[in-house]
């Protein structure tokens, strides 16, 4: 039985989330308190954390900070009244693994929850380790380095980055995504895939607003660019590794990534005359 640590000073939330997680058969432990959930931390072995920004006694902030410095993985679903984009990525780039504004839905958390849980007890799929640029990724340690230096990813951004590789020079579309790193179809945001994109190229591109790797698709989604002088190392459906095709780079080096317009024009159409 999965056992899941709430830290929500408000009784009523933190009551009826442990109440609704208990309903689902997870062994619940609640704290009003940092100083409380600490101590929870320290005696349990826990498989995920529900944790709210706004403590009485610290931040839950600086909890998360605590547990990521002392090497624990363990899940983090973050609860916050905050909204602001820059608030949702640095918690991200801080170790927190997903986010959740208040007011919620019990049911979407619920679906958060097993789909963390869900990720964190699959074992690692087609690739362990990927080198593109200066950046080199052990998905099988959950580790990354660029220029030798370690750069830290939460696991959710280690799937957002896995997804997009194995499918290098694919079209991923925000809901496809979502139902396979979040584990579910919809969720409360649009902007949440965005906000781990985003706090990818911070972390991984040399100019995170020029990005040439992590490449946005104009309407549809994201795709993955290794680089035109790249080796991919990754299998074609036919079993021969191959290399991005020549046009690749110049779509990452876009601004906005907007396609080319060759890209979109149908082969044979005719181009409007100008007046």
């Amino acid at each position: 039985m999965n056992r899941v640590l709430v830290v929500e000073d408000d009784p009523a939330v933190g009551k009826g989330v442990a109440e609704a997680l208990r309903q689902e058969h997870f062994t619940v432990f609640l704290a009003e308190s940092g100083s409380r959930g600490r101590s929870l931390l320290a005696q349990e072995n826990l498989d995920l954390i529900v944790l709210d920004l706004r403590l009485p006694d610290m931040r839950g902030e600086d909890l998360l900070a605590e547990l990521r410095r002392s090497g624990n993985t363990v899940p983090v679903l973050i609860l916050s009244s905050k909204k602001e984009e820059m608030d949702i990525v640095t918690l991200l780039e801080m170790g927190a693994d997903d986010y959740m504004t208040k007011p919620f839905k019990i049911r979407i958390l619920l679906a958060q929850v097993r789909a963390l849980l869900r990720r964190r007890g699959e074992p690692t799929r087609d690739i362990e380790d990927y080198t593109f640029s200066d950046v080199h990724v052990d998905f099988k340690r959950h580790e990354a380095h660029r220029s030798g230096v370690p750069v830290r990813l939460s696991s959710r951004e280690f799937e957002v980055l896995k997804l997009l590789v194995l499918h290098e020079g694919e079209v991923i579309t925000r809901d496809r995504l979502l139902n396979e790193v979040w584990g579910y179809d919809q969720f409360p945001t649009t902007r949440t895939v965005d906000n781990y994109v985003l706090s990818l190229r911070k972390k991984l591109e040399q100019d995170p607003s020029a990005p040439r790797h992590i490449v946005t698709v104009h309407t549809s989604g994201y795709k993955f660019v290794r680089g035109d002088d790249e080796d991919t190392g990754l299998p074609d459906a036919d079993g021969a590794e191959h290399k991005p095709a020549g046009g690749a780079k110049s779509g990452g080096d876009r601004a906005q990534d907007e396609p080319p317009r060759h890209a979109v024009r149908r082969r044979g159409s005719r181009r409007t005359p100008r007046r």
